[in-house]
């Protein structure tokens, strides 16, 4: 182990270094954390962003843009509609290049400011941090004493505590489970399910069932397993992270040797006195004097329980902060490496890319085809015909009329029945000919250029081939 590794978990001996995560005991079982309630200036900034999310998140289903929904991922009929535009499974192309943008983006700030995501964000971090741990502590108490309860025997305060604390649980979850189902299936179908016989809904009331009881389970009992066992993320940091990441540090340079100066007044020591208060806060039960480490999600708790004892032991504050590995051993300050510069250049690519697509996205999605398993009409007189199919998708809320029209080469359009309409959110279907003289023919295949119109306004250009005789 290299000097700069024995400083910064202040181990001499390397075996002794943890080798299991904080939530799993010597025996292989579930060690139950109980951290401390955080207070400080991070927490209290994560709570008002964690408020405002939480605001967006509940509001997002039920709010509508001119009558339509302004968010709805129906993935059971393949529509969604994202700030009251509506996408198709035509505008896929879209989702993989916003998929593709958004993928750059974490792994761009992760190389460079570690898991902010996880910390601010991140909505298992915020229903967890933010709403579930808030109302045990008001319920069961602060840590000390939810270990008291839970070692407790079952009187009747106990009974009332964990029978208040669990239905108000269950009621979370269902109230944040019905919300996830209306941004698939929308609030319409939601209130029908919620308020017509269950007989008349069984697979949506299924569905609202599971989606409670999933997200009952995972803040009630699985907790921060979420970060430590399930999710990848945090296992895509010894790939991203590097000595230049800005993440939540611990300053081993200013805080060894640890250790209380009351203790051993004649002992040189550093600015950590070992009081172990940003162990007790952590979240996910890990020491941040051991370096960065996969359980830790940047939550700033453990900066906000250091700075407070910092205050009352009048010594300045960050001695665990956001900085990188070689500011803390260096010095150095947050600049760009050509990995961070690669990633911006690629993201903004990214980026521009998708609201090209997005702003010249058409109103319509048309395909034509030559009708299956038909060939050319000679019609005498040098001229030729093609039975067509047309199909029209319609990705607006307003009815569209529209009527085809031959650019490219020269010759007559003719539809067959009745002129074409596309209700909203809808799509139809119809057939025409195409007539061409033979010499504007090019052989067996000849390329078309066909326009689609909405009164005078040309919604897009779709391309086919025209078959004909060979010269």
């Amino acid at each position: 182990m290299s000097e700069s590794k024995r400083n910064l978990t202040n181990i001499d001996d390397p075996s002794e270094f943890r080798d299991r995560i904080s939530s799993i005991n010597d025996e292989g079982k579930r060690n139950f954390i109980y951290p401390r309630q955080p207070k400080g200036r991070f927490y209290n900034a994560r709570t008002w962003l964690s408020y405002l999310l939480l605001a967006i998140m509940f509001s997002g289903p039920f709010l509508t843009l001119n009558g339509r929904p302004f968010l709805l991922f129906n993935i059971l009929e393949r529509k969604f509609i994202i700030f009251g535009m509506a996408f198709w499974p035509q505008d896929s192309f879209i989702f993989v290049l916003a998929t593709l943008a958004f993928v750059v983006g974490i792994l761009l700030f992760t190389v460079v400011f570690g898991r902010l995501f996880c910390g601010w964000v991140c909505p298992q971090t915020i229903f967890l941090e933010m709403v579930f741990r808030k109302i045990e502590y008001l319920i069961d108490g602060n840590a000390n004493k939810q270990r008291k309860l839970k070692a407790q025997a079952w009187d009747a305060e106990k009974i009332f505590k964990r029978v208040l604390k669990h239905v108000i649980f269950w009621g979370l979850s269902f109230i944040i489970g019905n919300t996830f189902l209306a941004y698939i299936i929308g609030k319409e179908e939601l209130f029908k399910i919620i308020t017509e016989p269950v007989s008349q809904h069984m697979s949506g009331f299924g569905i609202m069932v599971f989606f409670t009881s999933l997200f009952y389970y995972t803040y009630a009992f699985f907790r921060e397993q979420v970060c430590t066992m399930v999710c990848p993320y945090g296992r895509f940091q010894s790939v991203l992270l590097d000595d230049k990441s800005i993440v939540v540090a611990y300053d081993f340079i200013r805080g060894e040797k640890r250790g209380n100066p009351k203790k051993a007044p004649n002992v040189e020591l550093g600015d950590c006195i070992d009081c172990n208060q940003c162990v007790e806060v952590c979240p996910t039960g890990i020491d941040i004097r051991n370096g960065t480490q996969l359980e830790c999600v940047n939550c700033t708790a453990c900066i906000d329980a250091c700075d407070s004892v910092m205050e009352k032991t009048k010594k300045p504050l960050g001695l665990i902060r956001y900085d990188s590995f070689d500011g803390i051993s260096k010095g150095e300050k947050l600049s760009f490496t050509f990995r961070n510069i690669a990633y911006s250049a690629i993201l903004l690519v990214l980026i521009v890319f998708f609201f090209v697509l997005l702003l010249t996205r058409s109103d319509v999605q048309t395909t034509v085809l030559r009708s299956y398993g038909t060939l050319y009409q000679d019609l005498g007189d040098n001229h030729y015909s093609n039975l067509y199919t047309v199909k029209v998708l319609n990705k607006t809320f307003d009815e569209i009329p529209v009527h085809l029209k031959l650019i490219e080469p020269e010759g007559s359009l003719n539809m067959v029945g009745d002129k074409l309409s596309v209700g909203s959110q809808d799509k139809t279907q119809g057939v025409f000919f195409i007539d061409l003289e033979g010499g504007v023919l090019t052989g067996t295949e000849t390329k078309l250029k066909i326009a689609v119109y909405t009164g005078d306004r040309l919604l897009e250009t779709v391309k086919t081939s025209f078959m004909g005789p060979r010269n």
